[in-house]
């Protein structure tokens, strides 16, 4: 099931599991996970995207490796807020992906979630190639940190 606000799908996730976020990209698909506590994203792995029945196996069987509850996926909006062509293939993504999963699927907006991966890899010393092979699932701990957050809130304020 898809939902469009973090307010409706928080309350689907089961105690003590994580969640992941996804950074989709048109080559590559950013992987992170979190903690069973939902406070903390890990960068995992970046797929190489082939086609979406491959691409969305691969993804499942990571998922349900690392038992994941739930899925935050970075949705691409224009610096305006409006919605372009990368987030209505986002939005296509999510829709596909969800007919092959129960898993709850959500968004959550990423803009710049990319441009700070960069910037914390540089202030790390990260070499050019290194960052290049990491850049997607270090995008993709940003996007989920942020939905953490946010979930955390959710909690505090009922």
């Amino acid at each position: 099931m898809i939902f469009e606000m973090m307010e409706d799908f928080a309350p689907t996730l089961p105690p003590m599991a994580g969640v992941a976020g996804l950074d989709l990209g048109t080559v590559t698909i950013g992987v992170a996970v979190s903690d069973r506590l939902l406070s903390t994203a890990t960068p995992v792995e970046t797929i190489k995207r082939k086609k979406f029945t491959l691409d969305a196996e691969k993804l499942l069987t990571l998922l349900t490796t690392r038992e994941v509850a739930g899925i935050v996926l970075g949705l691409p909006r224009n610096m305006d807020g409006t919605e372009g062509p990368r987030a209505q293939a986002t939005r296509a993504f999510a829709r596909n992906l969800s007919q092959k999963t129960d898993l709850p699927i959500t968004f959550w907006d990423e803009r710049l979630s990319t441009v700070a991966a960069e910037r914390a890899l540089l202030e790390a010393d990260t070499t050019r190639k290194r960052r290049a092979e990491v850049i997607d699932h270090v995008a993709a701990a940003f996007i989920l940190q942020g939905a953490l957050d946010r979930m955390r809130h959710l909690r505090d304020t009922t």
